[in-house]
């Protein structure tokens, strides 16, 4: 212990080092990653987890045990000689607090922070502080690991560049296979180590796993990715999204609908007729044919303008104008009201989820919609992909944002059996499973596993999970799905940021 405190002692004395406020998720990971590539680091934490805190001492950083919007314990930390400050507490509002309190201390001291509501978020970056989302960052991952893409799209300077995975089908040189294409890194399937950044006279073998940099076109060229369709004009246009309601709102009429349909139009075409045959004007003259319809239809509406007038027309046909009336207010009445009915049960079937949930095909199930959630099912919405949401809780902030985008969400227990079927699990392309929770993530990853059978193995599974290293277990051990860590995919960006740097891109290798 006395060690220990030493240790922590000593802090206050270096200079040049970068402080980490919160040592959860996100920046253990940032930790670990500015540790490894020997940067100066450290850590100031009111509440850690003591085990964290024995891993992070281990690598030889500083634990300042203090709130970090307290200026005695920024002060301990050595903020007058920092160069730059994470801060990635678990709460917005300390988050915003001690982020605020670090720029007027040190006004020019980078200032890197995670949160997650977006106006607050604007308001920081306005005072020159870095503000990151970890759900927008590792949302792309998810999204490429549901598709299959194999594919990251950079821009560089305004020029796009996509970074794509493929697997070697020959044995020889990068360069005998792929030209001029810029090698990143080649994974031997023999499982040694990963060579990063190989020459183009690299000997590749079948089965290896290429990553190359280049242009699309020059990828489509090569054979490597296709040409595709552009995601913006992937998604259905005005005129389907028009044909899809029509579509709908035919499918949802009952035999009641067709019959007060038939009975009005039956209606109008009998009136149409006898006022055309019996209707005489004051010299004489029959109803025009427009007149027939025009009358007919004002009749039926009960709207009864006073242009035509049956007070000295034959007994007969007074009668019928009475009948008309009558039966047509009936007619029209119940028309208007099977109608709005179809209208309001179309609705609420959106708002329950279940509406065409029996014809959905190749499409995405995404079990949990928080902030990581959100992003996925948007993402995936952008490239033309359909969706449907399962979520435990009705009360989810992010519900009705689902639901307003088109997207059907199921309320109800992703782990029944019953929930899965009815999301036609059996047809599904992928399944990313993104709760909030590991536990429920790993049964819900089990549970979707038993129900695919057979197409286990097809099906992309990718299952949330917050540490990196149970991640890696899971795929190993149970070898469930593709296992993603939102920290390890996130802590890259802040690392980035407090060094000056841009990250392009993160992703998650076949060996991470």
């Amino acid at each position: 212990m006395a060690g220990e405190a030493q240790t922590d002692t000593g802090a206050a004395d270096w200079s040049g080092h970068i402080i980490v406020c919160g040592l959860d998720d996100v920046g253990l990971r940032t930790v670990e990653q500015l540790y490894h590539a020997g940067v100066r680091v450290i850590v100031v934490e009111d509440d850690a987890d003591p085990r964290l805190v024995r891993v992070v001492r281990g690598w030889g950083v500083p634990v300042v045990v203090g709130s970090p919007r307290l200026q005695e314990t920024l002060d301990e930390a050595g903020l007058p000689g920092a160069v730059a400050v994470i801060c990635v507490l678990a709460d917005d509002l300390h988050t915003l607090e001690a982020a605020l309190l670090m720029r007027e201390r040190r006004p020019d001291v980078r200032v890197v922070v995670q949160l997650r509501n977006p106006a607050v978020g604007r308001a920081m970056s306005a005072m020159q502080i870095s503000v990151l989302d970890v759900a927008g960052l590792s949302a792309p991952s998810v999204v490429e690991a549901c598709l299959r893409t194999g594919t990251h799209e950079l821009d560089l300077d305004g020029h796009p560049f996509v970074a794509a995975q493929v697997t070697a089908d020959f044995t020889g040189t990068l360069r005998s296979r792929y030209g001029s294409l810029a090698p990143l890194a080649v994974t031997p399937a023999s499982g040694a180590d990963v060579v990063i950044c190989p020459g183009r006279d690299h000997p590749v073998r079948p089965g290896d796993l290429v990553t190359l940099l280049a242009s699309p076109d020059e990828l489509t060229a090569a054979g490597v990715i296709d040409g595709g369709e552009d995601p913006a004009d992937a998604g259905p246009g005005r005129w389907a999204r028009g044909l899809n309601l029509i579509g709908s709102v035919w499918r949802a009429l009952d035999r009641r609908f067709l019959y007060a349909l038939i009975a009005l139009i039956l209606l109008l075409n009998t009136s149409i007729l006898i006022l055309q045959l019996g209707y005489r004007e004051p010299d004489g003259t029959r109803m025009s044919l427009l007149d027939a319809v025009y009358f007919s239809v004002e009749s039926i509406a009960t709207v009864g303008y006073g242009d035509f007038n049956f007070r000295d027309q034959e007994p007969w046909l007074r009668c019928f104008a009475i009948a008309l009336m009558v039966l047509g207010a009936c007619f029209a009445a119940t028309f208007i009201a099977l109608l709005t009915n179809v209208l309001v049960s179309i609705k609420i079937q959106e708002a329950l989820g279940d509406r065409l949930l029996d014809r959905l095909t190749d499409h995405v199930v995404v079990i949990g919609i928080g902030s990581v959630g959100v992003r996925v099912v948007e993402r995936l919405r952008a490239t033309g992909t359909e969706v449907v949401v399962i979520e435990s809780d009705e009360h989810n902030r992010y519900v009705d944002q689902v639901r307003d985008s088109g997207v059907p969400v199921i309320i109800a227990d992703a782990t029944l059996t019953r929930t899965l079927d009815r999301v036609q699990l059996g047809s599904a392309r992928a399944v990313a499973v993104l709760t909030n929770d590991d536990l429920v993530n790993l049964e819900t990853g089990l549970a979707v596993r038993d129900r695919l059978g057979e197409r286990w193995g097809e099906v992309p599974v990718v299952l949330r999970l917050f540490d990196r290293t149970l991640a890696a277990t899971v795929e190993r051990t149970f070898g469930l799905g593709l296992a993603r860590s939102t920290a390890a995919l996130a802590a890259p960006w802040f690392v980035g940021a407090a060094l000056g740097l841009d990250v392009l891109a993160t992703s998650t290798s076949a060996r991470s």
